[in-house]
């Protein structure tokens, strides 16, 4: 039996399993077909309404996200969401608000798609990975044909139907050498405000699972990654604050005002994000879908117990327990913790096993952007906009270009506890960095 019952979690579910109508070259997904030989990998009724039921009865909060993922979770289906969206109203418990969420390729979305979308306000994640030729190095279709033009597409469609959507752009070998043409291409031709970075770390190994030290060449250098952040961030912080909202720096930046990341990779611990098989199989979290992590079935074993069994709280521990002490003694502890264990192939200077791949481009975007991260921060926490930044930045290059002495910038004015967070978390600014306490 569970004991201390998490009071919210996010479960990814995938109705397709890893099956997915694209073959881009980087995913470690596709291979997790080998779990379930002869499965059709399809999302049984009786498995969805388990997983909507349990979800909304074990959530201890008035907010609850139905996740869905994949593979490629539109594969299901139209008709499918249509009956989950019912099973959804049949368990709703009152006061509790439902967030909808689909991540998808994009490739099958089309103007029916959006009507629905758009009707039960569904947050989409659009995976792209900026311009044509950046998009289509690694992310092509079963037959090895380009996908750019088909994903613009349901990008266009969506912002016609007023479909909210935000943009997942993985960082690999090839596009983190471009990071201002893959910024300005999300920003000025497509027109996404909303952006996340997902760094590709990906093992060179025939299982998928997360084991073995030696990476593919499609991984993003870790230098490299670093030099990405920074490029945009350095245009960002200069002139996009408040307009273009990109996670990775909402979730650094949530360091400075509260003290710890709201972003999982850079928070002390994890554990409290899953990954739901077709099948009902429960694993610890989507990057270990594999027999080890497995927690259980949703069929046979209730959900709350299931995420909140001892199992998954040492794994949720592990992040924290076995972090290096080069890590647990560098300054960006509170803004890193070690980032993601997957990612951590490495050892330390001094021969630990447990440093991140991603350690020194960290430190590199860290250090650049401390300054700028400090101002926002205290804007915040005065309760103004976060887009003071830009002025200040401003005001300090004119005196350097020995410009005119600049006038005090007036960042009087407060957001209303109605208006989005200027952080660029979406959130109102209320729920977000104006939350009391």
């Amino acid at each position: 039996m569970a004991h201390n019952v998490l009071p919210a979690f996010h479960v990814m579910a995938k109705p397709t399993g890893p099956r997915c109508n694209l073959d881009c070259a980087y995913c470690f997904f596709l291979k997790k077909e080998r779990l379930y030989p002869g499965s059709d990998f399809q999302m049984s009724d009786e498995v969805m309404e388990s997983y909507i039921r349990q979800t909304l009865e074990a959530h201890q909060v008035p907010e609850v996200t139905i996740a869905w993922q994949g593979g490629e979770p539109t594969l299901m289906g139209l008709d499918f969401f249509r009956r989950a969206a019912e099973m959804e109203k049949k368990y709703a418990l009152p006061g509790t608000r439902i967030e909808n969420t689909l991540q998808t390729n994009g490739v099958l979305i089309d103007e029916e798609w959006c009507r629905f979308l758009h009707d039960q306000a569904f947050l989409v994640g659009l995976s792209l990975d900026g311009p044509k030729h950046l998009h289509d190095a690694y992310r092509r279709d079963k037959g090895g044909h380009p996908v750019f033009d088909r994903v613009t597409r349901a990008a266009r469609l969506m912002q016609e139907h007023k479909v909210e959507f935000n943009i997942l752009c993985t960082v690999n070998a090839a596009n983190s050498r471009h990071p201002l043409e893959v910024y300005r291409f999300f920003r000025d031709e497509l027109k996404a405000p909303y952006l996340q970075f997902i760094p590709i770390v990906e093992r060179d190994n025939d299982s998928g699972n997360q084991e073995g030290s030696s990476l593919t060449d499609r991984s993003v250098p870790s230098e490299q990654y670093g030099r990405f952040l920074i490029e945009i961030f350095d245009e960002w912080v200069r002139r996009d604050v408040g307009k273009m909202f990109v996670q990775m720096f909402d979730g650094v930046l949530a360091s400075y005002v509260r003290g710890r990341s709201t972003l999982c990779v850079l928070s002390p611990t994890c554990g409290e994000g899953f990954a739901l098989e077709h099948n009902g199989d429960l694993y610890s979290c989507d990057h270990f879908v594999e027999p080890r992590f497995l927690l259980g079935n949703i069929m046979e074993q209730s959900l709350a117990d299931l995420v909140s069994s001892e199992k998954q709280r040492r794994f949720g521990q592990a992040k924290q327990a076995t972090l290096p002490r080069y890590c647990r003694e560098c300054r960006w502890l509170f803004t890193c913790y070690g980032e993601c264990p997957k990612n951590r192939v490495l050892a330390t200077p001094d021969g630990e096993e447990g440093l991140n791949w991603l350690c020194e481009g960290l430190k590199m975007f860290f250090s650049h952007s401390e300054r700028p991260m400090r101002i926002m921060a205290d804007l915040l926490r005065r309760g103004q906009y976060a887009d003071g930044v830009m002025r200040i930045l401003a005001d300090e290059r004119e005196e350097r270009e020995g410009g005119k002495v600049p006038r005090a910038p007036d960042f009087t004015r407060a957001p209303g506890r109605n208006d989005p967070c200027p952080c660029g978390s979406g959130r109102k600014y209320k729920k977000c960095h104006g939350a009391r306490g």
